[in-house]
């Protein structure tokens, strides 16, 4: 864990001694955009791009998921790094899971963020979305990542699903507000809070926030109704890793999500879905939280189970209709 200052790095832990012992994310720091303009800076072009992921991380999962989703697998390469995170960062390193950095077989993944910004200031994280024709990072922002892999390509895959339709904007934008503060980022200000009180007022949200979410899918299929859209897949890569994760090392542990009445339907039901499950690696997801956080678990011992079957029928295909 660290960051880089000035374009050096610094193996530095999350200084919560001037919030209050809450937990607070800094925002990315890249944010361009692909187009369709053939003209413009970054335009969209099969094999331009490529994505760093850790299959661990919430945040990149989601870039992956809609990678699949949208047939672009073959448009855009990935290179995954170790699940490990220690005083390094993300590494490379090919003997514990990474495939090595494939476009410049670079060590650490800080050395991506220096070769587009050698004078960077500010944390390393996945996803990355790299432009090769440029040598430099479009984006460190998952939702823009996200957005971007739904439209751009559109037109060269000739695949027109729309995960963030025109129609349900204004309902899919309310749940990603929602979400982010009470689940996506709920969990990690429960788990890297440093203070009683930073941590009992994340997990009281986070616990109200998933109620909320279990009735409201007594009548829905998804979270803007019927159809599948990016709030569903920005809530999943949460949810996935909730009972194996979070549940325990994260102390939300008022209840797992397998105890409720319709998450687990719901979570299955996109795990299921064409594509999903192949990127959903949990050897690399309980490796990198129980070994790589030594603060919260010191002896990094990882734990075997839990013993889910996402297979299992969800049941939800006539839910709303």
């Amino acid at each position: 864990m660290g960051m880089l200052v000035d374009g050096t790095w610094q193996d530095v832990w999350y200084d919560t001694d001037k919030s209050e012992g809450r937990f607070q994310r800094e925002n990315a720091r890249f944010r361009d955009w692909l187009s369709t303009d053939s003209d413009d800076r970054f335009a969209a072009e099969p094999g331009r791009y490529h994505l760093y992921v850790s299959l661990a991380c919430p945040w990149a999962h989601r870039t992956l998921i809609m990678r699949e989703l949208k047939g672009l697998t073959g448009a855009i390469g990935v290179s995954v790094v170790s699940p490990l995170m220690l005083e390094n960062g993300w590494t490379f390193k090919r003997n514990e899971g990474s495939t090595g950095d494939q476009l410049a077989d670079r060590n650490f993944m800080h050395q991506v963020y220096t070769a587009a910004a050698p004078d960077y200031t500010g944390r390393v994280t996945v996803p990355v979305l790299w432009d090769t024709h440029h040598d430099t990072i479009v984006s460190n922002e998952s939702a823009d990542i996200l957005r971007m892999l739904n439209s751009a390509f559109n037109d060269i895959t000739g695949n027109h699903t729309d995960y963030y339709p025109a129609a349900l904007k204004d309902r899919i934008d309310a749940w990603n507000d929602r979400i982010y503060p009470a689940i996506n980022n709920g969990v990690y200000r429960a788990g890297f809070a440093t203070t009683q009180e930073a941590y009992e007022e994340a997990y009281d949200e986070v616990f109200a926030e998933l109620d909320h979410i279990d009735g409201h899918l007594a009548s829905h299929r998804y979270l803007a109704g019927d159809t599948l859209t990016e709030a569903d897949l920005r809530l999943f890569t949460t949810l996935i890793r909730f009972d194996a994760v979070y549940h325990g090392h994260f102390k939300c542990n008022r209840q797992r999500l397998a105890e409720y009445r319709r998450i687990p339907g719901y979570i299955r039901d996109i795990y299921q879905l064409p594509g999903v499950a192949g990127t959903v690696n949990f050897d690399h997801i309980k490796t990198h939280y129980y070994a790589s956080h030594t603060m919260i678990n010191p002896t990094g011992v990882v734990p075997k189970g839990p013993a889910t079957d996402f297979n299992a029928p969800h049941h939800r295909e006539s839910i709303g209709r």
